[in-house]
């Protein structure tokens, strides 16, 4: 069985279950950083990853499939069948943690209950991810993360005020669940742990991992009734800080909205008067002329060209940058430098270039091992060196269609 030595959670055995997004993703972070993940896919078919992306390589194969599922093994189980269910079972006694993101009752209706599991393995994490969570009269309701966006106020936020709501540009509800669902494994762990041995469910809901990044929205309707609403570039009442266009006809993000900061940009724009003026003096102040003070902004950037304003702006230490397309982010030289863009082996792809792994732990750091498995690669390896089971009734469970 492969192991990831000297990584963080190394020791650590994770079976995964499901497919798609959020419960994947956190299935890679584990990876990443160092556990055993045994994903599970349907025999034949395999996860839906595997088909998923746009842009495919070259050999028609999902890109996609390679970064969610580096760092895994692939186990081929028909989870539908009670022979494969009891497969399920006896892996599932040898594991730490358990991820799965079905629809609630799934897993109940298998006979697989967390509970039921536990009886044989009383220390089990189980982490749920689902649209809407385990309990609520909307637990069953189907939840991909763009109805999770919406359903939470996420997409009423995002894009011009006087155009519908658009999506950010990736799945971020789906990620933003993988990741609460890896804060709350590692929690549960380290209660199991420290306590003695006892494990628990985590529910994950998509709806509130979206709910729970968005600021302070809530509060300010609670309190006076006020309903934030999409502003497009800016950042409402938070000023000068939004994407400002530049001689050469690009554009540059500057955010100088601290008071110590936007008195930097006053100096490096040559209009120290700026900073005395009553309409700007203070971060309430330009909160409220918000409009005036991004036109000045943006009619002095507009006669600069964009490598100038940031080379300017860095001198003066003030946060600015530009908007990288996915080719300048690959090529980027920071984030080459620091391994957050890699090239990884494939032996059916070549060289793939991908995000590295986050966070940087310093004494134990994360790695990308492999890239996503062939479908089943590991499905002998593990029935017969993890589950002990002999070569009779292996052949049996793939003559039956089980794996």
């Amino acid at each position: 069985m492969m192991a990831a030595q000297g990584r963080a959670l190394s020791h650590l055995k994770v079976v995964e279950a499901g497919s798609f997004i959020a419960g994947p993703f956190c299935g890679q972070i584990l990876g990443d950083l160092g556990a055993d993940v045994i994903k599970i896919e349907p025999p034949l078919a395999g996860d839906a990853m595997r088909k998923w992306g746009a842009v495919k390589a070259s050999n028609g194969q999902s890109l996609w499939w390679s970064v969610i599922s580096r760092n895994k093994q692939s186990l081929t189980l028909d989870l539908r069948r009670s022979e494969g269910q009891a497969v399920f079972r006896d892996l599932v006694r040898t594991a730490d943690v358990l991820i799965e993101n079905f629809r609630p009752g799934v897993l109940e209706g298998w006979g697989l209950a967390p509970e039921m599991l536990r009886r044989d393995n009383p220390g089990l994490i189980v982490a749920r991810v689902s649209g809407f969570g385990q309990t609520g009269p909307l637990r069953n309701k189907a939840g991909f993360a763009a109805v999770a966006e919406a359903e939470a106020g996420l997409r009423t936020l995002t894009g011009f005020p006087d155009r519908p709501p658009v999506r950010v540009g990736i799945s971020i509800g789906d990620s933003l669940a993988g990741l609460y669902a890896a804060i709350g494994i590692l929690a549960a762990l380290a209660v199991r742990d420290r306590i003695g041995g006892f494990g628990q469910d985590v529910d994950v809901a998509i709806t509130e991992s979206v709910l729970g990044v968005m600021e302070s929205i809530i509060a300010e309707y609670a309190d006076s009734g006020a309903i934030r609403q999409r502003a497009g570039m800016a950042l409402p009442g938070i000023a000068p800080s939004n994407l400002y266009p530049t001689a050469d006809g690009t554009s540059v993000i500057i955010a100088a909205n601290a008071d110590g900061l936007f008195r930097s940009l006053c100096t490096a724009m040559g209009r120290p008067d700026l900073a005395q003026d009553p309409r700007f003096a203070s971060h309430i102040d330009r909160g409220r002329h918000q409009a005036e003070i991004d036109a000045i902004v943006a009619q002095w950037t507009a006669g600069h060209v964009q490598s100038d304003i940031v080379a300017l702006m860095d001198r003066h230490g003030i946060p600015a940058g530009v908007v990288n397309t996915a080719a300048e982010v690959a090529r980027h030289t920071h984030f080459r430098d620091r391994s957050a863009i890699i090239e990884v082996a494939d032996p059916d792809i070549g060289p793939v270039t991908m995000q590295g792994t986050f966070p940087r732990l310093g004494r134990t750091p994360g790695a990308v091992r492999w890239t996503g498995p062939r479908l089943g690669e590991h499905t002998r390896e593990i029935l017969a060196r993890r589950l002990g089971y002999g070569e009779e009734d292996i052949e049996n469970l793939r003559a039956g269609g089980i794996i």
